[in-house]
């Protein structure tokens, strides 16, 4: 579902006239179905550089990266907005939201985008969110007021509303209680099992350990800091 083929990302500082900062060269990944990827390596190696590619928020400089069959290095953006309606999830470490929704639509919003009808979308925002442990007297106000550990679980929910083909994790254990913790990796045991191809970012050792089947380190990516 995810494979990259000598992938490599530069940067134009024009701040700096125009100096090239390459920062990702030779990259080369494969993710299949029901398979969970960890990428690991040192701070600043390209962890995050390499998932937004794959999101499609940065153009690789050159190489093949398809998702799904979609070359997202020479994806139109049509494409790339019908990738992430239908396949492509995004669950990253921060919920950015428009203020005022409440927290019940933030979650059911990309059931509502595929045109799933409005209740059964509510119905399934309603069991993520209880089975998350967000009180439902919070269900109607907006995830902006709520505390750091509430919106990471309002963003977990959001992100697996949608059975998505592909997902991309960004630390989604982080900073969650014993029990939480446990309801998140459910959820990704589940969807893996349901067939799901997973690429994730896990400084949970534990967590990593215990969902993901590989391990694919950035470093050997990375100009500059690759052995």
């Amino acid at each position: 579902m995810i494979h990259i083929e000598n992938l490599s990302k530069t940067f134009t500082l024009h701040n700096q006239g125009g100096a090239v900062l390459h920062v990702m060269a030779g990259a080369t990944l494969h993710v299949g179905r029901g398979e969970c990827v960890a990428l690991t390596g040192r701070s600043g190696s390209g962890k995050s550089t390499l998932m937004r590619m794959i999101y499609g928020n940065y153009r690789a400089a050159s190489g093949s990266l398809l998702v799904a069959g979609l070359d997202m290095v020479t994806a139109q953006p049509r494409q790339v907005i019908a990738l992430r309606r239908d396949t492509l999830g995004y669950v990253s470490q921060f919920l950015r939201v428009v203020p005022r929704v409440p927290a019940i639509e933030v979650v059911a919003e990309p059931l509502l985008r595929r045109g799933v009808p409005g209740g059964q979308a509510r119905d399934r925002a309603a069991t993520l969110l209880s089975r998350l442990n967000i009180p439902e007297r919070l269900w109607s106000l907006s995830p902006t007021t709520f505390s750091g550990g509430e919106q990471q679980r309002v963003n977990i929910a959001r992100g697996f509303a949608h059975a998505f083909p592909v997902m991309l994790l960004d630390e989604p254990t982080a900073s969650l209680d014993a029990a939480n913790r446990e309801v998140v990796l459910t959820l990704i045991e589940d969807a893996k099992a349901a067939g799901a191809a997973i690429l994730g970012i896990f400084h949970d050792e534990a967590a990593r350990d215990r969902i993901c089947d590989r391990r694919v380190d950035v470093t050997h990516f990375t100009p500059g800091l690759a052995a």
